[in-house]
Order: C-alpha cells, then structure tokens, then sequence
C-alpha cells in the first residue's frame, strides 16, 4: 500500500520568542526549526547592538526578517498575527533579557496565545571568558545614553559585598564616551576605580578583552567596537588574577 502523508494542521498556533545568540550562527537547531515553520519573523533592534548586518542574519536562515521597533513590541502588536499564524519574535543574545519580552508572554496569557521560549547564549555567560567567576558579579547596573549617574550606585553597593559589577552600555555610546563618563561618575561618588575590563563583540570572531586602567584603556578608541560592556571587578580569587593577565596587554 503506498505512503500517502498528508500536510500537518496545526492544533494551535504560536508565538516564539528566539534568542539569537552573540553572532549570526549563534541560534540553535530548534530555533531554526521554529523559524521555518513561521509565517512572519519580527526582529527587535533596539535593546541591543548587532555586530552583523541584518541582511548577512536573513541570508543564514533563509527567511525576510521585518525589523521593529519599541512601540510594535511594548505595544503588543506582535500578537495580533499569533492568534491564526506561527509567528516569531527573534532577540539578540537571550530572549528574556529585557523586562519587555517577559511582559509579552503575560500579555499572551491573557489572550490565550500560545507562546514558546527558545533560549541562546547572551553576554551574562559570555564574560565568564574573562576568567572572572560568575557566581561572584552582583546586580548589573545600566549606563544610559543620557546623563545620570545613578548606574555608579549598583558599582558602589557590588564592591562593598565585594562582588564584580557588569555594565551594560546603551546602544550609540561611543567607547571613549562611556569610559569617561565612568571615569568622572565615580569619582564624584567617591570611588577609587582600579584596572577594569573591557569586553567587545563577546561569542564573535572579533571578540576582544582588555584589562587595564581607565587611562591605559583610553587609547584604545579605535579597537573597541559595539557592542562592548565594561565590568568593573571585585575582589579577585587568585586564580581570577592570574587569568586576568592574559588580557593586560
């Protein structure tokens, strides 16, 4: 009797939330299953900057990538097509980073709206590259693109646990910028910073650390590219320390 298979109807539809992972290959298999079986691929560009052009994304998976912007996502648009599509919603790095896409997914709830989380790498594992034990950074601070120094308290309360401190840099800062508004917020708040780390392009063939003072790590403007995070560390384990020097020059 000869095989006939029929298409699959689905018995719901859904909304995924993709990470992409830190570079254009970073997604997993099931990931890539998900989105070819989607009807529309949306992108969120503004949480995160990209060290790869969309265009060089679309060509790896196959697929148009429709770009949008904050008020589509925090808006919720992105679920009126999940409600009779497989719709899909791709984040750089990790798809629950940002507070916004755990908001989608309540949203989703209410509305009886299917949703699935397909988890990739992102920069919070990313820096354990730099030697420095995770378990060890406390609360990460933010450094917005607009002047506040209110980031340099979440520095102050980690070193006096003791604990490293990742800062994560607003998309269009430039790095000289952000060193020296570092530079300048923590003296005003009274804390004697020592050598910090620079980390650029984490999980990309372009990823490059940089361990040094402020002063030393100033020269390097034209080195450092987006998207880049500064960490400024604790106290330091022996074996931290010594794995820290690899990066010094």
């Amino acid at each position: 009797i000869k095989n006939l298979k029929s298409p699959l109807i689905p018995l719901y539809f859904m909304l995924y939330l993709i990470g992409l992972g830190l570079n254009e290959k970073g997604y997993s298999k099931e990931a890539e299953e998900a989105l070819s079986s989607a009807e529309k691929v949306y992108l969120e560009d503004y949480t995160a900057e990209f060290p790869y052009k969309i265009e060089e994304l679309e060509k790896q998976i196959g697929r148009e990538v429709i770009i949008v912007d904050r008020n589509f996502v925090e808006g919720f648009k992105v679920l009126e097509d999940a409600e009779d599509k497989n719709i899909v919603l791709v984040v750089y790095g990790s798809p629950l980073a940002a507070t916004t896409h755990i908001s989608i997914i309540q949203e989703a709830k209410r509305q009886g709206i299917k949703t699935k989380v397909i988890h990739s790498a992102s920069v919070f594992d990313a820096v354990a590259e730099t030697g420095l034990q995770l378990y060890k950074f406390g609360k990460i601070a933010s450094m917005p693109n607009f002047e506040v120094d209110s980031y340099v308290n979440v520095v102050k309360a980690n070193l006096d646990i003791r604990a490293h401190t990742l800062i994560l840099v607003d998309i269009g800062m430039e790095f000289k910028t952000a060193l020296d508004r570092l530079e300048r917020d923590s003296k005003n708040k009274g804390i004697k910073l020592d050598k910090i780390i620079i980390c650029s392009r984490l999980g990309t063939e372009e990823s490059k650390i940089y361990y040094n003072s402020i002063k030393n790590l100033n020269s390097l403007k034209a080195k450092v590219r987006a998207p880049f995070c500064i960490i400024i560390p604790g106290e330091l384990h022996f074996l931290e320390k010594e794995f820290l020097e690899n990066f010094k020059n």
